[in-house]
Order: structure tokens, then C-alpha cells, then sequence
């Protein structure tokens, strides 16, 4: 697994609220054309807002407040097979495995894994997203 992030989402209570802070009161560009989630282009990475609720459902982690802090990070990959790949690298390392690796409705394919602290990441295919050879993620296909 390279040592890279590739995507920071933010569980949200309210999404439009919050696309409001960010698109009119900060001034940033949403970069995806659905409406349930938000993606913006950072610098090397993508920050993703997405409602709390259905984070945590598809982290497969209960959203108490104590177990959940409502933010997951990612770690894209190049290739589906990828995903697997590094889910059982992590399962090796000592991770837990929350979500095996699964075909998704926005057709990528992602898992998620917790570390040994409990912090959630995704490990995901998008194959409408590029990286390129330094690791950036870019929102678009390359």
C-alpha cells in the first residue's frame, strides 16, 4: 500500500447546509454532478461531503457519537483488484476488515478497514478518477 491519501469525507448532518458553507461561503467549485454527495478537488486530494448517517452505514460502524466521529479517510487505488489486495494487507497488519471489498452503486468498488485505534478508512476504485504516478487523485478520469 503506498503511503498516500487520496480522500477526506466529512459526515454531514445537514448536506445542503453544508454545501452552502463551502460553495457560497468559501467560494469552492462542487466537482461531480449528484446531488447526494458533494466532491471538491484540493490540492493532490478530494474532500467529500456526505450525509453522517449514510457514512456510517456504509462503513458498517454504528454512528453512537462514541464509536463514530462522523469522518472517514481514503485511500484510492488504481485498479479493483487493488482493493482486495490491500484489504488483506491490512487484515495481515493487524487491521480489522469492516466491509470486504463490494461492487457499488456509483459503479466503483470499495471496502472499508479500521486500524488498530478504530479509525476508518475506505479503500476504493473509482473509475472515473484518475492518480497519477505521484499519487495525487484527481476527480475526472485521466
Amino acid at each position: 500500500m503506498e503511503q498516500r491519501l487520496s480522500l477526506v469525507t466529512l459526515g454531514v448532518s445537514d448536506l445542503a447546509r453544508a454545501r452552502l458553507f463551502y460553495e457560497d461561503g468559501l467560494g469552492w467549485t462542487k466537482g461531480n454532478p449528484e446531488d447526494e454527495v458533494a466532491f471538491y478537488q484540493l490540492n493532490g486530494l478530494v474532500l467529500a461531503l456526505w450525509s453522517r448517517a449514510d457514512l456510517a452505514a456504509d462503513a458498517r460502524v454504528p454512528d453512537t457519537g462514541a464509536t463514530f466521529g462522523g469522518m472517514t479517510i481514503a485511500f484510492n487505488t488504481r485498479s479493483r483488484d487493488e482493493v482486495d489486495e490491500i484489504l488483506g494487507t491490512v487484515e495481515a497488519a493487524g487491521g480489522t476488515v469492516l466491509k470486504r471489498g463490494e461492487q457499488q452503486p456509483w459503479g466503483g468498488y470499495s471496502g472499508y478497514f479500521a486500524d488498530p485505534d478504530g479509525h476508518p478508512w475506505e479503500v476504493a476504485w473509482n473509475p472515473d478518477w484518475s492518480i497519477d504516478d505521484a499519487g495525487h487523485t484527481s476527480l475526472g478520469a485521466g
